[in-house]
């Protein structure tokens, strides 16, 4: 059960054994507790209408790991592969991650088991904007930043941003990965490549 998540644990852990045990302080203050289980998960039905008429039900998530040095911000992937386990092992390291950006950012991952593959445009815009629906409540600049990730680019960024703006009635830096057009940074496609690039540099 949850099998990726305690690999994933059990790896950071082991990593860290030698540090932790210098320091009998991080036992006093539940460090470890604290950082292993999600500050809150939010599971929710994401009900949508395909091109035919059908009405299909799938399962939606947002963990929203840890907090404690900035807003949670991390993905929303779309696949049918998708499940909390894989959810809270990908919240637990994007915390990690953004903390070495040494920004205030915190960790989170959500998405949902819907499969966009071989869906039409319009499919793909109705689940989108319906798992918006059913998730805008729980994010915003301030306190969670979705950005996309497997099966969720800037075309699924664009239609979730603006059901979001719908719903909210505002215009927000909710969600990054969004297109120029929707206040999106110019040199999004370029920026992996210019960290890379950064980081064999300084290395």
């Amino acid at each position: 059960r949850e099998s990726e998540f305690l690999q994933a644990v059990r790896e950071v852990l082991l990593s860290v054994e030698e540090v932790y045990n210098q320091h009998p302080e991080f036992e006093k203050n539940g460090i470890i507790e604290r950082i292993v289980e999600p500050d809150r998960i939010f599971t929710f039905r994401v009900p949508w209408v395909d091109d035919a008429g059908k009405v299909h039900v799938n399962i939606g998530y947002r963990v929203q790991f840890n907090n404690a040095i900035g807003p949670y911000k991390g993905g929303i992937r779309f696949h049918p592969s998708v499940n909390l386990s894989i959810l809270k092992f990908l919240g637990f390291e994007q915390t990690f991650k953004n903390a070495l950006t040494t920004l205030p950012m915190g960790g989170g991952k959500g998405g949902s088991d819907f499969a966009p593959k071989g869906r039409s445009e319009a499919e793909i815009m109705r689940f989108c904007q319906s798992f918006m629906t059913e998730l805008w409540q729980n994010i915003g600049p301030d306190t969670d930043i979705p950005a996309g990730d497997i099966g969720v680019g800037g075309r699924e960024v664009a239609y979730m941003y603006g059901m979001y703006k719908k719903l909210a009635r505002e215009c927000t830096g909710t969600m990054t990965g969004k297109g120029f057009e929707f206040g999106g940074s110019r040199l999004r496609p370029e920026s992996t490549g210019f960290g890379a690039v950064y980081f064999v540099h300084n290395m």
